[in-house]
């Protein structure tokens, strides 16, 4: 008997659900077999669900409902589990903690002796103890803003999976703006990546991608100000977006972006120490932190002087390019420019990909939805 897209989309539901929610129960046995083997078969799974998606023109509403049911059950049940001891989450707690206590995160360094008094539970062990924030400014008072209703871990991974569930309801807006199927949305809403890197490790990445999300469904809309200001929100919360400018070039009007820059200058100002706006360990992150990045390496050994710049010029190449090309869909504008950039990045870390994962919604972006499962094999 023949199966209908739908049914075949149920069963994939099932199996996917099955094996996230054996990875949430392993998590305390990061790149163990068990835990390699669930996420895993969720990643060849929602690889084939995706063909579903990418060549049925629609699906019943049913389907998406139950779709996007499900997948609010295994963020549950990664956002039940604690986060590992060395995520980034507990760094996220404590550059809250310590601005609200009236320090700067980019100055204060944690493992600094007269800085112990400030710590608690959930930062004494914080990743890179001897270094200050790398974290722009919009990320910093997001931290701030969650630690202040309640300082913990599980309340900024809360406040992630919010972000994650709001991606949802406006890529549905933009779906139906761009007349295609409800069901393309699952093609974000089942990506293991967000289960395990939102609602299980807790990273900012999300709250970036949601606000660079609702600045291309303004830009759709053609509201450029709006587009502009969440552009330059995003810009704030991590730099890799600045790859994207060409895609705003004659789409907004210069006093928007004279708007936005002044946004991002203002989220600044907080943490302006003598004149001087301090980075933190940005540059220290840049020279010295290195994962998953052989196109670095080689560009590395071949001009060792530019290296470091050269993501955010190959990025900025490819969004030039396609701006003055015709992608298959203005996601792409959106999609390829920053992937360009991570491929090239000194560290690639799986949550970086998050950016991607609200615009890989047509055929072309195939090979980015592969290389978020493809990356599995770095944990």
């Amino acid at each position: 008997m023949r199966l209908t897209p739908s049914t075949r989309v149920y069963l994939l539901a099932v199996f996917l659900c099955a094996a996230l929610t054996v990875c949430s129960r392993t998590l305390d046995d990061r790149g163990g077999p068990r835990f390699i083997a669930s996420l895993a078969v969720a990643g060849i799974t929602y690889l084939f669900a995706v063909r579903e998606f990418f060549s049925a023109p629609a699906l019943p509403r049913r389907v998406v409902i139950m779709g996007l049911v499900v997948a609010a059950v295994w963020h549950v049940q990664f956002l039940r589990m604690p986060p590992g001891p060395d995520d980034d989450v507990h760094r996220y707690v404590w550059d809250g903690r310590i601005q609200r206590l009236g320090y700067n995160p980019y100055l204060v360094v944690p493992s600094d002796p007269g800085a112990r008094r400030l710590h608690t539970s959930e930062t004494r062990n914080l990743n890179n103890p001897d270094v200050p924030s790398p974290y722009p400014a919009g990320a910093q008072l997001f931290f701030r803003a969650v630690t202040a209703i309640h300082e913990s871990t599980s309340a900024l991974k809360l406040a992630f999976v919010f972000c994650d569930f709001a991606i949802v309801f406006v890529v549905l807006h933009i779906l139906r703006g761009e007349n295609r199927g409800a069901h393309l949305v699952l093609v974000y809403a089942w990506n293991p990546l967000l289960a395990f890197e939102v609602a299980g490790s807790g990273h900012v990445d999300i709250v970036g991608a949601l606000l660079l999300v609702i600045s291309f469904a303004a830009l759709l809309h053609r509201r450029g100000a709006i587009a502009a200001v969440t552009f330059g929100l995003a810009v704030a919360v991590k730099f890799l977006p600045l790859v994207l400018l060409p895609a705003y070039w004659k789409r907004v009007r210069l006093r928007d972006a004279v708007l936005a820059v002044s946004v991002i200058a203002l989220l600044y100002l907080p943490f302006v120490d003598h004149s001087r706006i301090p980075i933190g360990s940005l540059l220290t992150y840049v020279q010295t932190w290195r994962f998953n990045d052989p196109v670095f390496a080689r560009l590395e050994e071949l001009v060792p002087q530019i290296a470091a710049g050269l993501p955010v010029i190959v990025g900025f190449v490819t969004a030039t390019w396609l701006t003055r090309t015709d992608p298959q869909s203005f996601s792409d504008l959106f999609a390829w420019p920053m992937a360009a950039s991570l491929l090239c990045a000194p560290a690639v870390y799986p949550w970086y990909l998050i950016w991607l994962l609200p615009f890989l919604r047509s055929a072309s972006t195939l090979p980015l939805v592969i290389w978020t499962v493809s990356i599995i094999p770095t944990y």
